[in-house]
């Protein structure tokens, strides 16, 4: 094994998009995943479940020097976010065996915090979040802690990228303009949890928390208005919160209305970020889209 190695377990998004840059950068990366078949060239591929107890007994043999997880549970019962991100970790440590690598870099979500009505949260605000898969990610962090293992988390905020933007659904004419009193969402592009996970390799510090988002938290309504502007089209239709028809899955979004702070990923790792705003970001999305 190349003397630089890293294993991304769930490897969707993020892990394919940091990972391609740690092989340009002459790294062996690893990925497990249900269907490694997904994974882009370059990448060793590896099937598994990390939910499920025993799925990882191979990685004391890979012996990685970096583990990052990224778990995102497919079964979205009470059960099955207890496993995904509270028995992940336990599963991941079985896995490892006697390997220590130099880092374990976790991914959990702003949904840690409580709701603020619009307020501000950063790394030292209290986790009494308000919904189910609040709490889930506040267990979930506590087993990483209690792992014993070099170890950063990061607190993700609404994810956007590639294919994960609005403009599929403004284009169907699908996209609805959700509007709730004082609601404001912090989001952040995919690249950006890249290279805020690649700058924590390059200036490691055990222990420590990262939010990672954007400079610009806005309410959900005015993204999908800015991205019907760029597309040219009408704007979605208005409709009240109180008397949206939604999923429960959907409305629990609305639940929690914070600003998530980015300033440790500035001051302690030097990040700039690629996209500060969501307007940089759209605007990105639709010009890679051609």
């Amino acid at each position: 094994m190349k003397s630089n190695s890293i294993l991304f377990v769930g490897c969707g998004d993020l892990g394919c998009r940091s990972g391609a840059i740690l092989l340009e950068r002459g790294w062996q990366v690893l990925g497990l995943r249900r269907d490694p078949s997904k994974l882009p060239a370059g990448f060793v591929g590896f099937a598994g479940d990390y939910s499920e107890a025993g799925s990882m007994g191979f990685i004391a043999q890979l012996r990685p020097d970096y583990v990052v997880a990224t778990f995102n549970p497919s079964d979205r019962s009470v059960e099955g976010y207890h496993r995904g991100f509270a028995g992940g970790a336990q599963n991941l440590l079985a896995g490892l065996g006697g390997h220590r690598p130099r880092g374990i870099l976790a991914a959990s979500s702003t949904r840690v915090y409580a709701e603020r009505d619009g307020g501000w949260v950063d790394e030292t605000t209290p986790l009494t979040p308000a919904t189910r898969r609040g709490h889930h990610r506040v267990m979930a962090e506590a087993q990483w802690q209690a792992l014993g293992l070099p170890l950063h988390i990061f607190r993700l905020a609404g994810i956007y990228g590639p294919g994960r933007g609005p403009f599929a659904k403004v284009r169907r004419g699908t996209a609805r303009r959700i509007v709730k009193q004082n609601q404001v969402f912090s989001r952040t592009h995919v690249d950006d949890i890249a290279q805020v996970i690649l700058a924590s390799i390059d200036r490691p510090n055990p222990g420590a928390i990262y939010n990672v988002c954007d400079d610009d938290p806005a309410p959900p309504q005015d993204v999908l208005s800015y991205a019907a502007e760029l597309l040219g089209k009408a704007l979605p239709p208005e409709e009240d919160y109180a008397t949206a028809e939604m999923t429960p899955m959907a409305r629990s979004f609305y639940a929690e209305s914070k600003r998530v702070r980015n300033d440790r990923i500035k001051s302690e790792l030097g990040v700039t970020l690629l996209y500060p705003s969501y307007r940089d970001g759209l605007r990105a999305l639709l010009a890679a889209e051609g």
